[in-house]
């Protein structure tokens, strides 16, 4: 069941191409609300090619300030959902810390360092190489 929509306003395109937004849609059970508009969303409850074709030329366009700088934040938090999830449960429970091999321990303080220091690799925020998790 698609949902139409005919009113949109507040478009920003979130890439150079235009092809991603941030708009607000006038919703016809919940009035306006924020939606992103992203080509490859699979949902088709609004049909994004129709609301694309609404909004047409009518958007402010994203810098490429803006476009790294939510990159960034995206990485960043991919990030730290990795230390939170991943790595904290083991560096920072003494009695699993103290179950490893030395050689284990090196691993998962080098993953640990590894994750901390990808925004300081040449490609972020775009180019991010991932370090792999220890076995």
């Amino acid at each position: 069941m698609s949902i139409e929509i005919t009113q949109y306003r507040n478009a920003k395109a979130l890439d150079l191409e235009a092809t991603k937004f941030d708009v607000e849609i006038n919703h016809p059970e919940y009035g306006w609300i924020p939606y992103t508009l992203d080509p490859s969303d699979t949902d088709m409850t609004i049909d994004n090619a129709v609301l694309l074709n609404l909004i047409g030329s009518d958007y402010e366009a994203a810098t490429q300030t803006e476009i790294d700088d939510r990159q960034a934040k995206l990485v960043r938090f991919q990030r730290d959902g990795l230390l939170e999830t991943t790595v904290d449960p083991i560096v920072s429970n003494p009695l699993r810390w103290a179950d490893l091999t030395t050689e284990q321990q090196n691993a998962w303080s080098q993953y640990r360092t590894d994750l901390l220091n990808i925004t300081d690799q040449e490609g972020f925020p775009h180019n991010v190489t991932w370090p792999t998790e220890p076995e």
